[in-house]
């Protein structure tokens, strides 16, 4: 296991070394990044087709799902609703910005389309099967390995270029203790969820390391511990944004930290916009101080703890 660590953390590293200084340069990365996303989760549904019993195995990963949402999201409100009440950050101190670039709805709708696209798979997968092309699913899944490879590659070099100086991340107490708090917070959840689903404590733990990161969490979960484990790490991070962003217009006034940590790694780009459109300018360094904290440590908190 330790080697499948080397190999899926290489690229990620490398990735991270190279400097990219043109923003069509930049923004072709952002644009492979999103399509390998699309990619491995629409093959992660094919695979999931190479099941005998695959409704048993949906409902199984439906019910992992919502079993560590259950357990994650009040452990998560607890702890960062404790930060809260001891912070002194508080949205009303600035204005907010009432036109901020994207709404509520059209950035749920965005999160939606890539659970979309697993469903997406797996109807194509069934198609395939029905025609005969009994190998579809094990292609997928050795295809997407490869893919992943790609993704991690341009993550890295997404990170290494986003702007963010480790001087600026670490002087912003505000954001650092947030992220703190989620990975706290989540881990313990992780350890009370993993008998309830089964797990192995290091397995439990991953399962929660993705820390809102549904993309990225469902991919390395899946192509370790295979696609119903990888679907049910995919759907409990896609919940959690998806009450982050219910969250955040009624909470981000009284319990900043709250609004802003709930939403995880997203805080510095999917839930961005609302924390910024009912927050404030104030919220907006410290949400990407707090998302890109929790974007960093995820994928090789998740790889790390697979391998043990």
């Amino acid at each position: 296991m330790l080697s499948g660590l080397f190999w899926i953390l290489l690229p990620l590293i490398l990735g991270y070394l190279v400097p990219v200084t043109h923003d069509g340069v930049q923004r072709a990365i952002d644009r492979s990044v999103n399509g390998s996303i699309y990619a491995i989760l629409g093959l992660m549904g094919i695979s999931l087709t190479g099941f005998e019993d695959l409704g048993g195995q949906l409902a199984r990963m439906s019910g992992q799902a919502a079993t560590l949402f259950a357990v994650i999201t009040p452990v998560n409100l607890v702890a960062l609703y404790a930060l809260s009440r001891r912070s002194k950050l508080h949205a009303g101190t600035s204005p907010s910005v009432p036109n901020a670039p994207t709404s509520k709805l059209a950035a749920m709708a965005g999160s939606l389309s890539l659970a979309g696209v697993v469903v997406a798979g797996i109807v194509l997968g069934v198609a395939l099967k029905a025609l005969g092309w009994a190998e579809a699913p094990q292609l997928a899944e050795h295809l997407a390995t490869w893919v992943l490879y790609a993704l991690l590659a341009l993550i890295g070099c997404q990170l290494r270029n986003s702007g963010m100086p480790l001087r600026q991340i670490l002087l912003n107490r505000h954001g650092l203790a947030i992220a703190l708090t989620v990975v706290a917070s989540s881990l313990l959840a992780g350890l009370l969820a993993a008998p309830l689903l089964d797990l192995d404590w290091n397995e439990g733990l991953a399962m929660v390391s993705g820390f809102g990161w549904y993309s990225l969490s469902g991919i390395l979960i899946g192509d370790q511990l295979g696609p119903v484990l990888g679907g049910a790490a995919f759907f409990n991070d896609l919940a959690r944004e998806l009450l982050a962003f219910l969250l955040i217009p009624l909470l981000i006034r009284r319990a900043t930290p709250l609004a802003i940590g709930f939403g995880g790694a997203t805080a510095m780009d999917f839930t961005l916009p609302a924390i910024q459109q009912y927050g404030s300018v104030a919220c907006v360094p410290i949400a990407v101080v707090s998302g890109f904290l929790l974007s960093l440590l995820s994928p090789p908190l998740i790889l790390l703890l697979l391998s043990l």
